[in-house]
């Protein structure tokens, strides 16, 4: 290796030593504790000299008059995109993950539990994108008599979503007259796309007798409205909290981000917009947020589901832990994708 490959390569050590001290400490990080750390076999006045050039390159800077230094936004992007290999999850970790998701059909709570166990690994705000039901059939459709004219009806899909509303029916309705219908129900819908729903009930009204006419029309009415419900713009969220404590990373002024949060449209974008690389994750830092009140964060990604159209990810400061975050995100996409084509 030629002097001038090996200064390289040695800068590049200095690099990935100055991120990780500043992720784990928050402080800035000098050349006289990146010999002592990190067992670079060097001098302290080669570590200057090269931080001086990491500097120039704008890979580094000194906050204020401290001695230390700091990643940039480009000092973070230029050690992502040299991240070796993605460390993997310990075994703990992964039984932690197996333990959470499993035991449950309900999709929104596989979603709920999928978002705290990442929350949890990483120390950031975990989002998943409630996955699009455009493929999603009819499983099972349940109707429940709760007396005084009420029925809970619950309409299951294949992607495993739940959906249920109580009705109101007529009084003087009974669970011979409820088992007909949701019977007649079963047999015009199950199995097919949710789409086809609707126009699938219509035909419900013809099967039944004049005096069920008023229940049957409850009944398909609401799981129409429940085939329908609109999910694709939807999130689930953990860890909101974890912010709160990182506050100071975004230089005092937090409330773009959690309003982005608040509204979901602006990271629901965001994340329709990233492109994953070849191992299935995508990473945004900072500034790369273009037109978005998440310029001072970073958010790493993964799709998961069929097609992998759907995404999970954490949001954060620039200062991550990028190698543990990706490494969660991707095990965790995997894994609830095998859950969900189970």
């Amino acid at each position: 290796m030629s002097e001038q490959s090996h200064s390289r390569q040695r800068r590049l050590q200095v690099l990935r030593a100055v991120v990780e001290d500043y992720v784990n400490s928050r402080e800035p990080v000098g050349s006289k504790a990146l010999v002592e750390r990190h067992g670079l076999q060097v001098s302290a006045a080669t570590i200057r000299n090269d931080m001086a050039a990491l500097e120039d390159e704008g890979l580094i800077t000194a906050p204020h008059t401290s001695a230390g230094r700091v990643p940039t936004e480009k000092g973070y992007r230029f050690f992502v995109d040299r991240i070796e290999e993605v460390k993997p999850l310990s075994s703990a970790e992964k039984r932690a993950i197996k333990s959470l998701l499993e035991g449950t059909d309900d999709l929104d709570e596989v979603l709920a539990r999928t978002v705290r166990v990442l929350s949890h690994l990483t120390h950031q705000v975990a989002v998943i994108q409630i996955p699009r039901l455009d493929d999603a059939r009819v499983r099972h459709v349940e109707l429940v008599a709760l007396g005084s004219g009420q029925v809970l009806a619950v309409l299951i899909a294949t992607s495993g979503s739940v959906q249920q509303r109580v009705i109101a029916v007529p009084l003087g309705s009974v669970e011979l007259e409820l088992a007909r219908v949701k019977e007649l129900v079963l047999g015009l819908i199950v199995g097919k796309h949710l789409a086809d729903v609707p126009t699938l009930l219509a035909a419900l009204s013809g099967l039944v007798p004049a005096e069920q006419l008023p229940l049957a029309t409850a009944v398909s009415g609401a799981v129409a409205d429940l085939s329908r419900l609109d999910r694709s713009h939807r999130m689930v969220m953990a860890g909101t909290a974890n912010l709160a404590r990182a506050q100071q990373d975004f230089h005092g002024n937090i409330t773009p981000v959690l309003e982005a949060l608040e509204e979901q449209v602006v990271l629901l974008r965001l994340l329709s917009e990233l492109e994953q690389d070849a191992y299935g994750v995508a990473v945004s830092i900072g500034s790369e947020n273009v037109d978005s009140p998440l310029v001072g964060a970073s958010v790493v990604a993964s799709g998961y589901g069929p097609g992998n159209q759907s995404m999970i990810g954490v949001l954060g400061p620039t200062r991550m832990d990028y190698p543990g975050s990706i490494a969660a995100v991707r095990a965790i996409a995997r894994y609830l994708s095998r859950i969900l084509s189970a």
